[in-house]
């Protein structure tokens, strides 16, 4: 059993803090064997970021916050707000655009080993451990 405390985390490798402006706390990575990657991600207010996970599939969870989501292949766009899960099953460009302060919690599979930067494209390269 693993019990994980956010103010644990705060201040070490596992907190994540962006040049673009958000933070990730990855409470769970490929090291602990689930599977998967567990993590909570803030987004400050008006922060835009395109992301591309090539290889990873996500799902998201917001919790606090409003924000847009925007499918850069179709131009589709879809308001984010607490109690909106949205998946990206298909390995989707997208644009996450932060009207107030979102907090969203964030699963990848395969797991990220914690070491991962966002690419030119916006993607986390593939593990090769």
């Amino acid at each position: 059993m693993k019990i994980v405390r956010t103010e644990d985390l705060r201040g070490t490798d596992r907190e994540v803090v962006s040049p673009a402006g958000w933070t990730s706390v990855r409470w769970l990575l490929k090291s602990d064997g689930m599977g998967f990657s567990f993590h909570e991600t803030t987004f400050p207010p008006g922060l835009e970021f395109d992301m591309w996970y090539k290889y990873h599939l996500e799902a998201v969870f917001c919790y606090k916050g409003e924000g847009t989501l925007v499918n850069r292949d179709t131009g589709e766009e879809h308001k984010i707000e607490p109690g909106t899960v949205y998946a990206l099953d298909k390995h989707d460009k997208h644009t996450l655009k932060a009207k107030t302060e979102m907090k969203l919690v964030c699963a990848f599979n395969p797991p990220v080993t914690g070491r991962e930067i966002h690419d030119e494209d916006g993607a986390y390269l593939p593990d090769t451990d």
